[in-house]
């Protein structure tokens, strides 16, 4: 699996694809940038499926895991329908101590095979966001290389093997893995003024989420993030991938 160069002028990503599988840790992961794309592709009549590994159950300080899980679950699916993507899983794995290990490649490579993706969405798994100094959420350093290790599990048949007695074939068609966020991106989507708004609308969904985080400004956050992406890849407005080809 290669990366593409880091150091090449920004490109746009290839929308010559018809299925997209979205696979993020926590639900609002999708919404700080790549939902805008999401609405764009929708709108191209592409099936998008989005797969959140954990329900955010630790999401919210002043909320009790049980009570929190049904209401991010509520709030990302209301998020999808934002954009257009049709329909929204989860796994079930512990939000905010997610392990790479095989348990986590497995459920992956299964929900791949599954759905069998032309390409795979998810966030920025490095250490950084760009222009930012936090460490970056342990789910999402987590869960980006085990995506990709398990694109090509999903392709080997001699890798869990009990999946195929359950129907599941091998899928080797993934072209490539793009991941927004990255401080170091390689590709763009450009956004049309809807496109934005939608993902705008799609974060703005996650009511509950957004209330518990003090001053946060989520229309002002993803349009400035859209025209700073734009006029790095030369267009009035945009989002930003890294791109890894399988």
């Amino acid at each position: 699996m290669a990366q593409t160069t880091q150091n090449s002028a920004p490109r746009p990503l290839p929308e010559d694809w018809d299925r997209l599988l979205a696979v993020v840790a926590h639900p609002d992961d999708l919404e700080f940038g790549a939902s805008s794309a999401i609405h764009r592709w929708t709108a191209q009549g592409k099936d998008v499926v989005e797969l959140l590994v954990t329900k955010g159950e630790a999401g919210i300080d002043s909320m009790d895991p049980g009570a929190c899980a049904p209401l991010r679950m509520a709030e990302q699916r209301a998020s999808a329908e934002a954009v257009g993507a049709a329909t929204v899983e989860f796994l079930d794995f512990p939000d905010g101590t997610l392990e790479y290990g095989l348990p986590l490649r497995r459920s992956l490579a299964g929900a791949i095979r599954r759905h069998r993706p032309d390409v795979i969405v998810s966030i920025n798994f490095r250490e950084h966001f760009g222009g930012g100094s936090f460490f970056n959420h342990a789910d999402h350093r987590v869960l980006g290389p085990a995506l990709l290790d398990a694109v090509r599990d999903a392709a080997n048949r001699w890798v869990f093997t009990e999946q195929l007695v359950e129907g599941r074939e091998p899928w080797d068609g993934v072209r490539f893995v793009a991941f927004g966020a990255a401080p170091d991106p390689t590709h763009f989507v450009e956004l049309s003024e809807e496109n934005l708004a939608a993902g705008i609308a799609s974060l703005d969904a996650h009511e509950v989420y957004l209330a518990n985080l003090d001053g946060f400004d989520q229309k002002t956050f993803l349009r400035e993030g859209a025209v700073s992406s734009g006029e790095w890849a030369g267009v009035p407005l945009a989002t930003s991938f890294e791109v890894f080809d399988t």
